[in-house]
This record gives C-alpha cells, structure tokens and sequence, in this order.
C-alpha cells in the first residue's frame, strides 16, 4: 500500500535542478516549467550554465543549473532561495547549496556521491554524512542505479541509461508538485520519434521516478500550487531572445517589408539568428557574415535597399559593429542593433548577465553620434521592444540600440499573444517619386528626420556615404559651419525622440520616502522588492526605465519630487552617473552588483531599509 502524505498548497515555490552539463538539467527544467505553464501557473525561469563546452565531468566548472519559480499569484522573478534543490552529484550540491533555504527540500543522487566525485567537488568528507545537511528535508536517492534498473530490458548502452536519469528526477518532481506527466510524454515522442527504444528508455525512467516518490518514506508531503488568475487571452511560454525574434517579425510584417537579420554568433544573442532562421516563409532572411563588421555593413545595405535591416551581439561584437553604426548615424539610414548584455570586459563571463553596456551604447562611438537607446524588462517584455526598436528607427531614420541582456535573453514566462490589429501603426515618411528637385536631407520639420529613398524609386537618385553631408543636398562636404549645424541637427532629432515614446511611470503610491531607479532586466526583482516593502509598511516607489537615449519628457519632474533616490543596476552604476549629468544638482544613491548574477529581492529590500 502507498505510503500516505499530507498535502500542502503554497501560493509559490521555488524549485532547482542542478547537475553536471551532461545531465540534462536545462531540459529537465524547462519540461517542469512548460508543464506547470499548462497547468495555468504563472512561471518564471532562470537558467545558469557554465560557460565550458564541456568541462571536466564532476568539477565546479562543470556545473550547470536551472531555477523556476512557479505561483497563483503574480510571479516576477525566478526567486531568491529554492524551495526545492535537485543535486545530481557533489559539485552540483556543493555549488548551488547557498540556493536553497532553511528548511528546503533537497534531492541528490547518491549513487554520484563516491570517493572521487566528493573530493572532485572539494569535499573533505562525504556531505551527506557528516551533518552538513541537517538544516535540509533530505532525500537520498540511488537515481542513477535505478535508472539502470528500470530500463535493463532495453537494448541500449550505458551511455543512454544514464542520460535518461534526468526523467528519474523529473518525475520525482512531478509526483512532489502534482504535475502531470502527459506533456513530457508527448515532447519526449516528438523529439526522439526516429529512436522509439528511446522514446520508452525516457518515459520508463519518469515514471520509475514518480513511483519512487510515491512510496518512499523520506518525502512526508506533496505540494499543490493552484493555476493563477491571469488576464483571459491566448498565452505561450517564451523565451527574451525568441520574443526579441518575434517582436521583430511582427515590426517587419507591421511594415509590410522584408526582414533581414546580419548576424555573428555569439553567446548570448545566438538564439535570436536561429529562431529567425525558422521563418523563412515569412520573408526573413538571415545571414551568419564572417565577422561583427561584415554582420553590421550587410544590415545597413538592407536598410538602405528598402528593407528592415537589424544585426545583434553581445558586448565585444557591439565594440566592433561601432563604426558601422556610426555610417548609419551619418547617413541617417534606420538600423536596429540588439545588444544581449553578458559580463565583461573582453570575453568575461559570456553565460553571465550584466548591464555593463550602457555606457558604449549611448556614448561608444567616435565623434558626436547620437543614436535611440531602448531596453526590454522581462523576457515577454522582448517582443514589445523588438517591435518598438523597428519603430523608432524607421519612424526617426535613426540606428536604435536595443539593450536586453543573458537573463532576459535565456529566462522564460508566459506572454499573451498580440494581435496585429492591436500593434501601433509605423509611419514612415516615404519620399515621393517622380519628385523634381529631390534633396534627401530635407526634413520632417517636427521630427527633423529625412525621407526615405531606396534605390529604385524613380528620380530619387542621390549619394550617400560617411563624409559629412551638405544641409539639404546631402552632396560631400568639409565646410566648417556647415559641419557644426549637421552635427546639432542630428543630436536635435534624437532629442525629438522624446516627443514620440510615453511618459516615464512610477509604480506605487507616488509619495514614497525613496524613489527606486532601475532599469532592462531588473525590473521584476525591483518590482516585488517595492510590493513586499509596501505591505511592510514601508513607503517606496519605483520608476523603471525603458527609454534610455532620450529619456522620457517628465524624467525630471519624478525626479524632483523625492528626496532620496536609489538606482539599482548591475554595473558600477553607469545609468547612475548618466542621470547626473543631465540632472546635476539630483542626488543619486547607488546599489551596484557586478557578479554575474541578477539582484535579489532579499538584497534590494535590506539596501532600502538601510537607506530609510
């Protein structure tokens, strides 16, 4: 008879698998995750790998985790301490314990717990021995061997059976959390349906898992998380780097012309170049060029073509792409250029999050070059400013740089699906053809952008290039006033900017004794940090920025009205310092992170309260 256990709901958990690279935690995540999404959870993740291809089995270096946070009520952030931790082996366990908290449920694998693997991890004595978990509900599970158990009537090899012990694991998870089993089934069918001995290899160990969990003594409760109350509408579950793809498409369908994507891989903006390498028969063509330089020359020529030209990086390739950006500016020709901030400088911690690109997308090119800076939240966040970063530029005739970052880039959350109908029109000012006279520096008089001429479009014939433009004529030239008043002109149009995105918002009261600053991917942890300061009793605002280069109009009216201001970022505290200078006299405390990691709530309240 089946061991009986109480049931406990929770409003949220926090859960966290963690293993060598070659376990399959990535996976096993995202199949909790995608599940609990159908179940009606809201969710949000966070993925932490390493940066190695394949370090060495068992060692630190190798260690690759997932964390989610699963609730019925609102969810903005994968969490600060687990609930739960799964620890396939000692490196697992020793690297991602500071996760969990007090009290938590830990799982690991004791079968990966031998001589060798512990001191491997730095262990001097086996840790589930010697009373370092005792804080912890543990459960010592064999998964490996009866993994090899389950499966011994299958013709595979070793190799195989171990790699299905990540679906030992996850069905654990499934019986712990009540979650059906029915969509892995069905994604473990779809992805190996050339290997059916594997389809059974994988769904036999999920359900030894399950049946494991069940009967075993050392799990004294399951857990129910109800489905949340979210606004009706067709949802997904969706990654930053594929909405930022999607977000893309839609400015591109919006405008009824091509796009085309010059790319260099590079970690972690990648995933943008494969997801739109997929849809081609929406008229997307991509480009994988030799290098950041060539990637960002082929984006401008689409653009200059007549078509919706956009190239993205991460930090060392964006320093590449900057002359480029620079003809761009010059010529005033519409560009998008997406930045998947990662740690740095040089190649840094390229599987780490970072918002230490601020600095070289609003100021990283030579001379005065003016461009429109924009920055997602979260990852849903992503579709709507990939849209928006095709607005702006084809609406002002002007390079957008549009800042995510690896958080955002490889975090998920469900994201209501927009209808078209629903989008913003992009208005862009095409020049007549058949004109007399055609001058291509002629400009709109309220935004100060030029016309839009392509080759093709009859009489508009006229020259472009990176010398300096003659006013009006556009013909080369090196007079100095002449220079001066193009270079104002330019500044002047970015500026205009202002007048064509919305007003800067302040969440919370609007009366608080400090004004929290933030800005790009930490916006959910400042957000619930702000609401469980509120219900404390502590009065708290926060102006989350996504209008960077300019900022919006009434930046400096939210400003004046707080006499204690708190910008968080994870940075030495660029946007800081980038607000001084246009605020001077504003006082601007500083919370700065630069580690590789996103903020936690628990660290941005003790830094408010210390303030207050």
């Amino acid at each position: 008879m089946a061991n009986v256990k109480s049931l406990q709901e929770l409003d949220k958990v926090v859960i966290r698998f963690a293993g060598d690279s070659g376990d399959g935690m990535q996976l096993t995540g995202s199949q909790f995750t995608f599940t609990s999404a159908i179940l009606g959870n809201d969710v949000a993740t966070f993925p932490d790998f390493p940066a190695e291809i394949r370090a060495p089995q068992g060692t630190l270096e190798g260690v690759s985790g997932f964390q989610v946070q699963i609730g019925k009520t609102d969810v903005y952030t994968p969490g600060d301490r687990a609930d739960v931790l799964v620890a396939m082996n000692p490196a697992a366990l020793k690297s991602n314990i500071h996760w969990i908290r007090e009290g938590g449920n830990l799982i690991v694998d004791t079968d990966a717990f031998t001589e060798k693997n512990i001191a491997k991890a730095g262990y001097d004595e086996n840790p589930l021995e010697d009373g370092t978990l005792d804080h912890y509900n543990l459960l010592k599970a064999p998964i490996a061997s009866m993994t090899k158990t389950a499966l011994e009537d299958l013709d595979i090899d070793n190799k195989a059976v171990f790699r299905s012990k990540n679906m030992f694991a996850l069905g654990i998870m499934y019986w712990l959390f009540g979650r059906s089993m029915e969509p892995t089934e069905k994604f473990l069918e779809n992805k190996f349906k050339k290997a059916p001995v594997l389809i059974e290899a994988n769904k036999k160990a999920l359900y030894a898992g399950y049946f494991y969990a069940e009967t075993v003594e050392a799990l004294p409760s399951t857990y129910k998380v109800p489905a949340a109350k979210i606004e009706t509408g067709k949802y997904r579950h969706i990654s930053g780097n594929q909405a930022t793809a999607w977000g893309l498409m839609a400015g591109a369908e919006k405008m009824g012309r091509k796009l085309f994507y010059g790319s260099y891989p590079i970690t972690p903006a990648s995933d943008i170049l494969h997801e739109l390498s997929r849809h081609k028969q929406l008229g997307v063509i991509t480009l994988q060029a030799e290098d950041e330089i060539a990637a960002v020359c082929s984006a401008i020529g689409a653009s200059y073509a007549g078509q919706i030209g956009v190239t993205a990086s991460s930090g060392p390739g964006i320093a590449l792409k900057g002359e480029a950006i620079g003809l761009a500016v010059m010529t005033e020709l519409p560009l998008v250029i997406i930045d998947v901030q990662r740690g740095g400088p040089s190649t840094g911690l390229p599987t780490k999050t970072e918002q230490a690109d601020l600095n070289i997308a609003v100021f990283g090119r030579n001379s005065e070059s003016p461009a429109i800076v924009i920055a997602a939240s979260t990852p849903a966040d992503c579709f709507d400013f990939g849209f928006e970063a095709v607005r702006l530029a084809y609406e002002h005739m002007s390079p957008v740089l549009l800042l995510t970052d690896g958080y955002l880039a490889n975090g998920s959350e469900p994201w209501k699906i927009p209808s078209m109908k629903d989008l913003p029109e992009i208005k862009v000012k095409l020049a007549e053809e058949g004109s007399e006279n055609f001058h291509p520096y002629t400009r709109n008089p309220e935004t100060l952008s030029r016309l839009w001429a392509y080759p093709g479009m009859k009489g508009l014939e006229h020259r472009i290039g990176g010398l300096e433009k003659e006013d009006v004529s556009g013909n080369v030239s090196y007079d100095p006033e002449n220079h001066e008043k193009m270079t104002k002109l330019r500044a002047d149009k970015i500026a205009r900017v202002a007048n064509n995105i919305p007003e800067q918002k302040v969440e919370g009261n609007g009366d608080g004794d400090l004004l929290m600053v933030g800005w790009g991917g930490t916006y959910g942890a400042m957000l619930t940090a702000i609401k469980e300061l509120t219900e404390e009793g502590y009065k708290v605002d926060l102006a989350h920025f996504n209008y960077i280069s300019p900022l919006p109009k009434n930046t400096g009216e939210i400003l004046k009205k707080y006499s204690k201001i708190l910008v968080c970022e994870l940075n030495l505290g660029q946007f800081a310092s980038y607000l001084a200078g246009i605020y001077p006299g504003t006082t601007f405390e500083k919370f700065n992170k630069i580690q590789g990691q996103p903020f936690s709530v628990t660290e941005l309240k003790e830094k408010v309260k210390n303030l207050i």
